[in-house]
C-alpha cells in the first residue's frame, strides 16, 4: 500500500506541474494544448509500456474483444470519459471555469469514497474516517462561498467515479487500458491540433515549443502512469482521499501565478490541508508497519 500512496502523491505533484506549465505554452490555446498533450503522451506510454513489460496488457484486452463484443462499445465510452476529463483540465483555467474545476476536485475525494463503500463495500479506517470529516468541512465552505455547483464541477466530482468503476468492470483498470483509451482520442486530438488558427504551423513561428511541446508529452504520460498504478494498488476509498493533494498544490500553483486566498476560502482550505497531513500520518504508520514486519 505504502507504494501506492507515494505513486499517487507523485501523480498529483505531476498535475500541479502541468497546470502551472500551460501557462508557459502561449500562444496556444487550451483546446490545442490538450491535443498535443493526446499526441505526445501517448508515444512516451507506448514506450515505457514496452521497456516495463506492461504492453502484454494491451494484447490481452484486444483478445478479450473477439469473445467480448460488447467491449465494442463499453471501450469507446471508457475514451470519452478520460477525454472528456483531460480536455477540461487544459481548458478551464483558460475559459473562466477554474474555481468551478477546483471545487469539482474537492468533491472527487468524497464521491470516490461514496462510489467506493456503495460499489465494493468498502469501510474507513479511523483516521480516514476523520480525514474525511476534515474535508467535508471544506469542501460545504467551499459550496458555501460558490453558491451552487456547475457543469464543470459535475462533470469532475462524478465523471471520474463511473471511469474507474468501469474500468474495473472491464477488467482494464491497467495501463494496457489506460494506453487504448488514449489511442482512441488520437483522432480527436489531431483534429483539435489541426483546426487550431495556426495548426502545426505554431512551432515553427514560435521556436521555443520545439522543446516546450515534448516536454509536455512526459510530464503527461508519467502522471497517467503514476495514477493508474496507484488506482490498481489502493483501496478504491483511500485512492480517493489521496485526491485531495491534488487541488492543494494546484493551489499552490495559484498562488504562485499571483492568485490569492480570500478570507472566505480559509475555511476550505486549512480542513482539507488537515485532511492531506492525516492521510499522509497514515501512509507513514503503515510503512514503519511493513518495515517492522
Amino acid at each position: 500500500m505504502s507504494k501506492g500512496i507515494a505513486l499517487s502523491v507523485l501523480a498529483s505533484v505531476l498535475f500541479a506541474v502541468m497546470y502551472f506549465y500551460t501557462s508557459l505554452l502561449a500562444p496556444l490555446t487550451g483546446v490545442e494544448i490538450f491535443g498535443w498533450r493526446m499526441l505526445l503522451t501517448a508515444p512516451c506510454m507506448t514506450v515505457f509500456m514496452l521497456l516495463s513489460g506492461e504492453w502484454r496488457h494491451v494484447g490481452a484486452i484486444l483478445k478479450r474483444l473477439l469473445g467480448q463484443p460488447l467491449l465494442l462499445l463499453a471501450l469507446p465510452l471508457s475514451a470519452a470519459l478520460l477525454g472528456v476529463q483531460l480536455w477540461l483540465f487544459m481548458w478551464a483555467p483558460l475559459n473562466g471555469y477554474s474555481l468551478d474545476v477546483s471545487l469539482g476536485y474537492f468533491l472527487l475525494p468524497l464521491t470516490m469514497v461514496l462510489t467506493g463503500r456503495i460499489v465494493y463495500g468498502e469501510q474507513l479506517s479511523r483516521l480516514q474516517t476523520i480525514a474525511a470529516g476534515l474535508a467535508t468541512l471544506g469542501v460545504l465552505n467551499e459550496l458555501y462561498q460558490v453558491g451552487s455547483f456547475s457543469w464543470a464541477t459535475l462533470l469532475v466530482a462524478i465523471g471520474y467515479p463511473v471511469y474507474f468503476v468501469l474500468r474495473k468492470r472491464l477488467a482494464a483498470d491497467n495501463l494496457g487500458g489506460l494506453w487504448l483509451d488514449m489511442a482512441l482520442l488520437l483522432p480527436i486530438a489531431l483534429w483539435f491540433v489541426q483546426s487550431g488558427e495556426q495548426g502545426f504551423a505554431v512551432v515553427d513561428q514560435h521556436p521555443w515549443l520545439y522543446l516546450l511541446i515534448p516536454l509536455l508529452g512526459l510530464i503527461s504520460a508519467s502522471a497517467l502512469v503514476a495514477y493508474i498504478i496507484a488506482s490498481r494498488l489502493l483501496p478504491f476509498s483511500l485512492f480517493g482521499l489521496l485526491s485531495y493533494v491534488e487541488p492543494v498544490l494546484l493551489l499552490g500553483v495559484a498562488l504562485l501565478l499571483g492568485e490569492s486566498i480570500k478570507a472566505g476560502e480559509w475555511l476550505t482550505y486549512l480542513p482539507i490541508w488537515l485532511a492531506v497531513l492525516v492521510l499522509v500520518y497514515e501512509g507513514f504508520k503503515h510503512l514503519m508497519r511493513q518495515r517492522r514486519s
